[in-house]
């Protein structure tokens, strides 16, 4: 089968190109710039594009799918030209339903700990040797690629994300998996860019409901009141299993977990990890894993990439990375530090600079979220609202919002990385926070 990829070098986009590389497929794909680690990784693959274009001479008529990536535009002339022709075009869920429709599909969705539940789901399966198709949105410890197609496997497990699939299919990506088995971990306003108020973002995760297949099953966070609001209020037929906060204590540092098979040690920490340890297991209970063996296995899980990752620093300096950026990430992240580390010096850093982070509007959700931090800092970039096409925020208008009068801000990297090189990193804990770089900043020295 022939592909080609419209914006190869986006990370959901390479992977899955590179799975069907792996799959026996040829593929081919075009991108205006691609970036590191995409670039090196279809480089190794012998599908990185000659030239950095768009090249409708590309798009001929014996092209079997054509795989549009959201990075392109609707003008795109690679878009025009298949259009032309008549090609089947696929956005990136729709080809991956196209691969999974003969399979049992396992979609887990919600506004935060979808990542890290997929990457316990299918890390207690690499470790039992269950074998199973997947996508993932972060780079796994013992996984070479974040997707992987085959023709055999009877699973597919893939993560479930509420943006839009293209920009010629304006549905949320999860809408388009038609789960056999679903989980939903929680709901808190995210993406406000597409989704203008909070019943329209919500009223994804109700279609998403509504999409199970007849008779499937939904697992979901029964301490979010908006997750149930949505199941109790769905009216297709599906099974329910309900999960929480499981019990669990930390003894010197290191957290337990209390089972009624005896205390299991953990290398994860935070309740919210908790209570997506929770909800995967329910999931893997309907892989064929006993709790027995999913406890095994969960023990050796280190966590997903940029998921409250340790960094492995040159002064061996305490410092952790996260992804979070949403105000309900950013919250659990430093609740989860401050319980893990009660009697050390705690210093967080939060980046803004995703269109929701950075919008006066949604920043009234940030409220008290850098509470409880012995120096917590704020950075979001000038320029970058410039870019973005916004109006300037004042430090003073950050500190408001975040109803923290201490807080420090940064507005350029200059001056945040001066600050930085103040500090002595062996002194306290750092937790970093951001989907972005700090302008540049190395967390290694």
């Amino acid at each position: 089968m022939k592909t080609h990829f419209i914006a190869i070098g986006g990370s959901a986009m390479h992977n899955l190109a590179i799975a069907l590389k792996d799959k026996g497929y040829q593929v081919t794909g075009s991108d205006d710039a691609i970036f590191e680690p995409s670039k090196s990784r279809l480089e190794k693959k012998g599908i990185l594009p000659q030239e950095m274009g768009w090249f409708p001479e590309k798009i001929t008529p014996d092209i079997d799918a054509v795989i549009l990536g959201m990075h392109a535009h609707q003008d795109n002339p690679e878009l025009a030209r298949a259009k032309e022709l008549g090609l089947k075009i696929y956005s990136y869920p729709e080809f991956l339903y196209e691969q999974s429709k003969n399979k049992t599909r396992v979609v887990i969705a919600g506004s935060h700990g979808k990542t890290t539940i997929t990457s316990m789901i299918l890390h207690v399966l690499n470790f039992h040797s269950k074998d199973v198709d997947f996508m993932v949105g972060a780079q796994l410890e013992g996984f070479d690629c974040m997707v992987k197609l085959t023709q055999d496997n009877d699973f597919m497990v893939l993560e479930g994300d509420e943006y839009l699939s293209s920009p010629i299919d304006l549905r949320s990506k999860f809408l388009l998996y038609q789960p056999n088995i679903a989980l939903m971990s929680g709901i808190a306003w995210d993406h406000i860019n597409v989704f203008k108020t909070f019943d329209d973002y919500i009223e994804q995760f109700r279609k998403f409901v509504a999409s199970i297949t007849a008779g499937g099953v939904l697992v979901y966070n029964e301490e979010d009141p908006e997750v149930v609001k949505v199941v109790e209020n769905a009216e297709n037929y599906f099974r329910k299993i309900p999960y929480k906060t499981p019990e669990y204590e930390i003894n010197n540092g290191k957290v337990y977990l209390k089972t009624e098979m005896g205390d299991v040690p953990l290398s994860v920490f935070g309740a919210h990890n908790l209570l997506n340890l929770e909800g995967a297991r329910h999931i893997c209970q309907q892989l064929g894993i006993m709790d027995e063996d999913f406890y095994e296995a969960i023990m050796s899980f280190k966590g997903a990439s940029k998921r409250l990752e340790k960094v492995e620093r040159e002064d061996k300096g305490t410092l952790y990375k996260d992804f979070a950026h949403a105000p309900s990430k950013v919250k659990a992240a430093v609740k989860a530090f401050k319980e893990q580390f009660k009697n050390e010096k705690k210093y967080g850093f939060l980046e803004l600079h995703t269109y929701s982070s950075l919008n006066p509007a949604f920043l009234e959700q940030y409220d008290h979220a850098m509470d409880g931090l012995d120096e917590a800092v704020v950075f979001y970039s000038e320029d970058a609202l410039k870019i973005k096409r916004m109006e300037p925020i004042s430090p003073e208008f950050i500190k408001e919002k975040f109803k923290n009068e201490s807080l420090r801000v940064f507005t350029n990297a200059e001056d945040l990385h001066a600050y930085w090189n103040t500090l002595d990193k062996t002194d306290g804990v750092y937790l970093m926070m951001s989907s972005g770089n700090f302008g540049g900043l190395d967390l290694t020295k």
